[in-house]
């Protein structure tokens, strides 16, 4: 079930995501719905194989204790997709 969302966003943010999801030939609706998805899964680390190459790598990097990682995520697709579409 589909349920409008209304969201107080800078208007030219909204100019780019606008001119991005047309780009893409995508609504901004699902781009924005696909995103919420990702970052709202809940991951089953139990199913996830791992090649031998990450295997070697497991436990190679600590991330601080404090590190949000939504937070983080959400800065990082915001630079990849938003603002270097100028």
């Amino acid at each position: 079930m589909n349920t409008k969302l209304t969201l107080t966003i800078e208007q030219s943010i909204i100019e780019k995501a606008k001119k991005y999801a047309n780009e893409k030939g995508r609504s901004l609706s699902s781009i924005i719905e696909n995103y919420l998805k990702i970052i709202t899964k809940e991951e089953e680390v139990n199913d996830i194989k791992l090649t031998p190459i990450v295997k070697t790598l497991k436990g190679s990097f600590k991330a601080p204790k404090n590190l949000n990682y939504k937070k983080e995520l959400s800065k990082r697709l915001t630079e990849k997709y938003i603002d270097n579409n100028d």
